[in-house]
């Protein structure tokens, strides 16, 4: 079930997720992959997101808990290390396969509330691991079938990197030199200390009672807990519907929008400092 009419985190209307503002990764019209170590990636981050946007501070517009802070900080520092130890430079000789070599599987992903998320760190953290994902669905070193890349590791951890330092400067008070920095990471102590009152205002330390109808339970989660195959969702998935081309398209006399390019920043990488965080390789040069 190929999606080639949007770039756009796909809308998971199924039911009463549907109606709760469910996302899965945008896999475009690459389903799965002959690669062990990006179907690794697209598992392990998929199944942590999932269950750190079920926990309570997604329906509050306070700061995250220290429990969330938590397992950014070790889903950050899983996923550097993951890519760090796993991918292989240009110089150096890639594996090769003589006689035998992967199957190949078809990508799972796992639905996570996103859409109507209140907590605005926690959909901005959501949309840019969402987007690592499907960068990660449709990179075309899916072909290789048993290493990835620097560049590879650089794509799609530039996105886990961006919300580990988004959490350290604005939820922990580091500064941008000290958050970018390689091998930076947080220690033990500074976690215990988090205060974010000493940073937000009062208006964004207080919220009201959000609706409590969309508390599932462990059973009515249990299908997305376990992924779904991509080539078994629903056939009309598509973006939110207040998408900017929708709306654009009744609006504009041509009709028609234009993705912009993207582009990214490469940065220096240093040896990392005695207990310094994995350092995840830097993005491709535009």
């Amino acid at each position: 079930m190929p999606i080639t009419n949007t770039d756009a985190v796909l809308w998971y209307n199924v039911g009463i997720f549907g109606e709760a503002g469910y996302a899965v990764p945008n896999w475009s019209n690459d389903v799965g992959s002959l690669n062990p170590q990006i179907l690794d990636w697209v598992q392990l981050v998929g199944r942590n997101l999932f269950h750190i946007m079920h926990h309570e501070d997604v329906d509050l517009r306070t700061p995250p808990s220290i429990n969330t802070c938590k397992r950014i900080h070790k889903l950050y520092l899983r996923a550097a290390n993951i890519l760090a130890g796993r991918a292989v430079p240009p110089g150096e000789n890639n594996m090769e396969i003589q006689h035998s070599r992967p199957a190949g599987e078809v990508f799972r992903v796992f639905p996570v509330p996103y859409f109507k998320v209140r907590n605005p760190f926690m959909r901005r953290w959501a949309e840019l691991i969402l987007v690592s994902l499907a960068e990660a669905m449709q990179h075309t070193e899916n072909r290789k079938e048993l290493e990835i890349s620097t560049a590879f590791a650089g794509q799609v951890g530039q996105y886990l990197r961006r919300v580990y330092q988004n959490l350290a400067i604005e939820l922990f008070g580091k500064t941008r030199e000290e958050a970018a920095a390689d091998g930076f990471k947080l220690t033990d102590a500074e976690l215990a200390a988090y205060n974010p009152a000493a940073f937000f205002t009062q208006t964004e330390m207080v919220d009201t009672v959000p609706r409590l109808d969309r508390v599932f339970t462990e059973d009515q989660l249990e299908l997305l807990a376990e992924g779904i195959s991509v080539t078994e969702l629903p056939a009309e998935l598509g973006p939110w519907p207040t998408n900017l081309t929708n709306i654009y398209s009744t609006i504009r006399s041509d009709g028609t929008t234009t993705a912009a390019a993207t582009t990214t920043t490469a940065s220096t990488v240093t040896s990392a400092a005695t207990l310094a965080a994995p350092i995840i390789p830097p993005a491709p040069q535009p």
